[in-house]
């Protein structure tokens, strides 16, 4: 537990959470955005009696587990508003305003917001110091799933595309994605522990030698009673060998990806726009009806013999 409680420290710092922030290790980031959607429900009181008059809103390319949490947590019923993105993926922050002073005037209640740091199609992060300010304005909970991008702030470079971040109500980290871990190493943080805790602590005969302990109890933050030790997977390698290594290959993830965004642009394929983290877009140029691209999946997916 201490381990673990180490672990989580580390990385609401680094998140730059204030002192009282805390959170738990998941399986991944499908849990973790459910623990952090429910503690926005639990906060906000959401439940059978006004969901129909709360509203979440979240972007065109916001990860499917997002959508499962909100079906797990009864939140399906709530008025879902989904954003368009702009011509660099990123949520419209002008049109995210608009909706939420519309549904104000109209007498629903926004209450969530949903941002990404790094979609899984186009790897875009979302201007979340933007939506901060838009969330303050309307008092709602702000998630970041940085599922994908969120370790990218230990690089310096890194730190004004993921700026606003630190304002988020909660977050969600992946450990086996860009901390290069094993499977089965995700994170959820939220700002105020006692909200996490208010969400997840229950009481239970069973469960009285962990009452009064020091450490915060797994149990009381996250979903799960039985699980195992996710902590010494992460704590170990980074006291073997310190957090150099990973922001090495973090930096060079990010160099690969635009030296590829750059010569597939010389050998003529159209290409989005410059990459915000480690994924190239690009297509055949002059298809107008798209068979040339889908026909150039297809094999890409074929088994090869």
């Amino acid at each position: 537990m201490k381990i673990e409680n180490q672990v989580i420290k580390w990385m609401t710092n680094i998140t730059g959470y204030p002192s009282n922030a805390f959170g738990n290790l998941t399986s991944g980031g499908s849990i973790a955005n459910l623990i952090a959607v429910k503690a926005a429900r639990d906060f906000h009181g959401i439940n059978s009696a006004n969901v129909k008059k709360a509203v979440i809103y979240f972007g065109e390319q916001t990860h499917h587990s997002v959508n499962k949490a909100l079906n797990i947590t009864g939140l399906h019923e709530a008025v879902l508003r989904k954003i368009s993105v702009t011509e660099k993926f990123r949520i419209d922050t002008n049109q995210l305003e608009q909706q939420m002073k519309d549904d104000q005037v109209s007498g629903l209640q926004p209450f969530l917001v949903v941002a990404s740091a790094g979609t899984t199609d186009t790897g875009a992060i979302d201007p979340l110091n933007e939506v901060a300010d838009i969330c303050a304005k309307f008092k709602t909970w702000f998630h970041v799933d940085a599922a994908y991008g969120g370790f990218f702030i230990l690089l310096d470079e890194m730190r004004e595309k993921l700026k606003g971040i630190e304002r988020s109500d909660s977050v969600v980290l992946d450990p086996h994605k860009t901390l290069f871990l094993p499977f089965g190493s995700g994170a959820v943080l939220v700002r105020d522990k006692n909200l996490l805790l208010a969400s997840n602590s229950s009481k239970a005969s069973y469960l009285a030698d962990t009452e009064g302990a020091e450490d915060i109890s797994p149990a009381d933050t996250g979903i799960e009673l039985t699980r195992p030790n996710r902590g010494l997977r992460m704590w170990l390698p980074l006291q073997l060998h310190g957090v150099a290594p990973f922001k090495a290959c973090l930096r060079e993830k990010l160099l690969l990806s635009n030296y590829f965004y750059e010569q597939i642009s010389k050998l003529g394929f159209e290409t989005g726009p410059q990459p915000d983290l480690t994924v190239s877009i690009f297509r055949y140029p002059g298809d107008e009806d798209n068979h040339i691209n889908q026909q150039l999946i297809k094999d890409r997916s074929a088994p090869q013999v």
